[in-house]
């Protein structure tokens, strides 16, 4: 018999703990773009009575995200997506950033959209760096949010003599993740589907210690120190969220998304985060 089947991108932290909430009873196929990861990760969850399968899947490249749909296809249909792929400003370049975060994501939102399983539900990791940028637009929002996949690279806002560095490649990308997201929960509610994103703060990942022992090291520290929890936050605390929106008790959100930075934006904006403080 078949199962439901979940897409997992990204085998990190935030994924799995997701992924063991919501997992029991399903198909699980793990992707990542370095396949021993995927290969790691299933082992844990395997050995933990989950029934998981790695495959390879490179979040930039749209013909492995469409190989990667087409594997969880052969298990059943497509119920849940769990996208916590990505890269951080210390890890890889604007470019690689905008095709990763921004351009991969848009495509993988839409591709599952396409398919996924009437009542099916997803969920894709964006960051609290969105909600901190300066103001866009609302034509600037729209373009994120509506333009052809294909197109989306090509956008006037995200040439580069308009992207500052690699911080700010990341926020427009999580920005556009955002944008992206309201936008597809319009095609998805087609399907009776919802998708959702979830914006953390300061995770304790292996992500954000390569962020600590970077060039902006000190800033993130001092971000989840000043922030309201004064501390970080744990990938269980992500999937608890997740957990919710991917849930019957989650049945009336779709097409929003989930601040979950301990008050860390807060702060930015109202607190003692301030940049003029």
């Amino acid at each position: 018999m078949k199962k439901d089947v979940i897409l997992w991108a990204g085998a990190g932290q935030i994924g799995m703990a997701i992924a063991r909430r919501i997992g029991t009873g399903k198909k699980i196929v793990v992707g990542d773009k370095k396949l021993e990861n995927a290969e790691s990760t299933a082992k844990i969850m395997n050995e933990a009575g989950f029934d998981v399968v790695p495959a390879q899947m490179d979040l930039s490249d749209k013909t492995s995200i469409l190989d990667f749909i087409k594997t969880g296809q052969t298990y059943g249909e497509v119920a849940m997506l769990i996208n916590a792929a990505g890269v951080s400003p210390s890890q890889a370049s604007v470019e690689t950033i905008l095709k990763v975060d921004l351009y991969g994501t848009a495509v993988l939102l839409e591709e599952v959209g396409k398919i996924i399983k009437e009542g099916g539900v997803g969920v894709t990791i964006s960051s609290q760096s969105g909600h901190r940028m300066p103001q866009l637009t609302a034509a600037e929002d729209e373009l994120l949010a509506c333009t052809p996949v294909e197109e989306l690279l090509s956008l006037e806002i995200l040439q580069p003599e308009n992207i500052k560095d690699t911080l700010h490649a990341y926020q427009m990308a999580k920005r556009c993740n955002e944008k992206r997201v309201m936008y597809e929960a319009v095609k998805w509610g087609e399907r009776g589907a919802r998708i959702n994103s979830i914006s953390p703060g300061i995770i304790v990942t292996p992500l954000a210690i390569d962020e600590f022992n970077g060039v902006r090291g000190e800033f993130y520290k001092n971000m989840f120190a000043k922030c309201p929890a004064g501390r970080p936050g744990t990938a269980d605390e992500v999937a608890n969220v997740a957990e919710l929106l991917m849930s019957e008790k989650g049945a009336f959100i779709t097409g929003t998304d989930f601040l979950c930075d301990g008050g860390a934006t807060a702060s930015y904006f109202y607190g003692s985060l301030r940049p003029d403080k």
